[in-house]
């Protein structure tokens, strides 16, 4: 059955001036999930929430919603509401008209609004704050209203603009489940934004990570997480090991002096590749029982883990998550196993990802087939 697109953008280009803020982005949003746009400040993430919220204009190409083009639709006849990073609250008003102002001003009857007000002030749970005053609430109950306000127009897309940035440490988090849960219950599609890559991997059903205006990778959490196409992908997804490497063949690549195998293919024969190994998948053992060695240079308790950092004999950096303490000075071995090891290619685009990914896995599929071994021994 295929899933219902709420908003598509075909070839988007946005322009001010002589600067290009989003350059050729492509992509659907399909009803009932939850994406996030990750990546630092100036990338373009919320111009592609003003675009689709009407607030601008593409240069060129075409914002559809639910398969119209937008271009000559108002904000207000767009089923889309956004909640601010400020909230854009009004402080003169009480929460109940706070969340009622949309329905008031759609000249909805007043038992219909009570109703609906109520009924959505229960869904986040703010039922008996009706009549307190914006300026008694705390932050997450600020964040609350502003999200009723939003919900209670019945959207067909909810926008998020780094809505949970002002909220403390423990209150972002108890935020980030409370705003999962929401949109699991309602099926409403949520587009979020943010530079927190831990909240993108925490809520996202899928992530758009970008990067000067262009989304570089698209993906579930996981993917992203485990699967980065490129190094800067690598470096903004969590923390990462990034060594320079030379793949031998399919399956064997060479990086701090010795030759690993791995499960990636479809580069060729000693080309140059970055090699990703995540600092939790690294086991901390005995140097002479170690994969690589290293040379222990810092130490710092985290909390669940010590976070070691060390460099081999290449002068290759290492950090490693780890249950066991080390100390600085000594020598130590790393142990890891081939699905931990990830391939990059240098520099590499998305499509030019996609495209070998399928053409190593359709000839090892064939290599398979005929009876020859899917991976070199």
């Amino acid at each position: 059955m295929t899933e219902e697109i709420i908003v598509s953008f075909d070839q988007v280009e946005k322009k001010y001036e002589k600067e290009t803020v989003l350059k050729t982005i492509s992509f659907d949003l399909e009803k009932g999930k939850f994406y996030t746009l990750l990546g630092p400040s100036g990338c373009g993430k919320s111009t592609i929430l003003n675009l689709i919220a009407g607030f601008a204009s593409p240069s060129s190409g075409t914002v559809s919603i639910l398969g119209k083009d937008t271009r000559d639709t108002p904000p207000n006849k767009r089923k889309i509401n956004t909640v601010f990073q400020d909230y854009a609250l009004f402080p003169h008003l009480n929460v109940f008209d706070n969340v009622a102002f949309g329905l008031k001003m759609k000249k909805m009857n007043k038992e219909k609004i009570k109703s609906k007000v109520t009924e959505t002030l229960k869904l986040v749970r703010l039922e008996g704050f009706e009549n307190r005053d914006i300026a008694e609430m705390s932050g997450g109950q600020k964040q609350r209203v502003a999200i009723a306000r939003a919900l209670v127009n019945e959207p067909d897309l909810l926008l998020l603009d780094e809505p949970l940035s002002a909220l403390d440490l423990k209150l972002r988090t108890e935020m980030q489940y409370e705003l999962r849960d929401l949109q699991q219950r309602l099926g409403i599609t949520f587009l979020f934004v943010t530079h927190d890559q831990e909240e993108a991997l925490a809520m996202s059903d899928e992530i758009m990570v970008m990067k000067e205006g262009r989304i570089v990778q698209t993906g579930t959490p996981n993917a992203v997480y485990d699967e980065p196409i490129n190094r800067y992908v690598a470096d903004f997804i969590g923390e990462s090991n990034i060594v320079r490497g030379r793949m031998v063949r399919d399956y064997a690549v060479s990086f701090a002096g010795k030759t690993f195998t791995c499960v990636d293919g479809g580069m060729q024969p000693d080309e140059q590749v970055d090699v990703v190994i995540r600092p939790e998948d690294l086991v901390l053992t005995e140097a002479e029982a170690g994969d690589i060695q290293i040379f222990v240079q810092t130490q710092l308790f985290r909390g669940v883990h010590y976070e070691i950092m060390g460099q081999d004999d290449a002068g290759n950096d290492w950090m490693v998550h780890s249950t066991r303490q080390s100390e600085p000075g000594r020598r130590v071995g790393l142990t890891f196993d081939p699905q931990d090891i990830h391939i990059m290619r240098i520099n590499e685009t998305e499509e030019a990802f996609d495209e070998r990914i399928e053409q190593f896995a359709t000839a090892a599929y064939e290599k398979t087939s005929k009876g020859g071994a899917g991976q070199d021994d």
